[in-house]
């Protein structure tokens, strides 16, 4: 089994990457996770759109679409190997002794892995519209397909969205107050909030396709 350093999605297996997230070491941890969430909602996404066959006036949309999620897909995997570093930092900083290095150790390591997260959700809020096209014109017999997708993505927004909160949060320890942190970074509490609507669109593009995903007796 590779050593934990050396574990990136870039050059582990799925078996070796997993075993090292079931780890009690922090890198990679629920950060990374989100990235690899990500990136199998853009895998999907671009499953999905390879399937649809759609008309001239629409084919510029999907040929956008498809070209967006396979790229997107790659920037996941980096991110998420990014987040296993800036994970690595942020227990570094906490395990130093008490006093002025490690305060501003833990506020580089909380910034660092807040940014970190703040980018994983802006790429995964970006992909929420492609995603949604699909919805409504992508092959029909993949929904289920495009609702899996769907989930992925709200693991990767609401893991994103967690994360930099918690983060922007741990900047208390460094003797901070909350107040101080909304004004000194209002632009990484604006991304959880921005991420905080992006859950609430998510849910309610899936609700309104569940009866096509899921016809169960469910539905009544």
């Amino acid at each position: 089994m590779t050593d934990s350093a050396e574990i990136t999605t870039q050059d582990s297996t799925l078996e070796e990457w997993t075993h090292a997230l079931s780890r009690p070491v922090g890198a990679p941890g629920g950060g990374a996770g989100a990235g690899v969430m990500l990136a199998i909602a853009a895998a999907l996404t671009a499953m999905v759109a390879g399937y649809t066959e759609t008309g001239a006036d629409q084919q510029e949309d999907l040929d956008r679409i498809s070209a967006s999620a396979h790229e997107l897909r790659r920037i996941a995997l980096q991110l998420a190997d990014e987040d296993a570093s800036a994970s690595a930092a942020f227990g570094e900083a906490f395990a130093l002794e008490r006093g002025a290095e490690r305060d501003e150790a833990i506020r580089d390591a909380s910034l660092g892995a807040a940014r970190s997260s703040a980018v994983l959700g802006e790429h995964a809020i970006e992909a929420i519209d492609a995603l949604s096209w699909l919805a409504e014109h992508g092959n029909r017999a993949l929904i289920a397909d495009v609702v899996v997708a769907f989930g992925a993505l709200r693991a990767a927004v609401t893991g994103a969205r967690t994360n930099a909160s918690f983060d922007l949060a741990a900047l208390r320890s460094s003797g901070s107050t909350l107040d101080e942190v909304r004004e000194q970074h209002p632009q990484l509490w604006a991304t959880v909030e921005e991420l905080d609507r992006a859950i609430e669109r998510i849910d309610a593009t899936t609700t309104a396709v569940d009866d096509r995903a899921a016809p169960t007796d469910s539905h009544g």
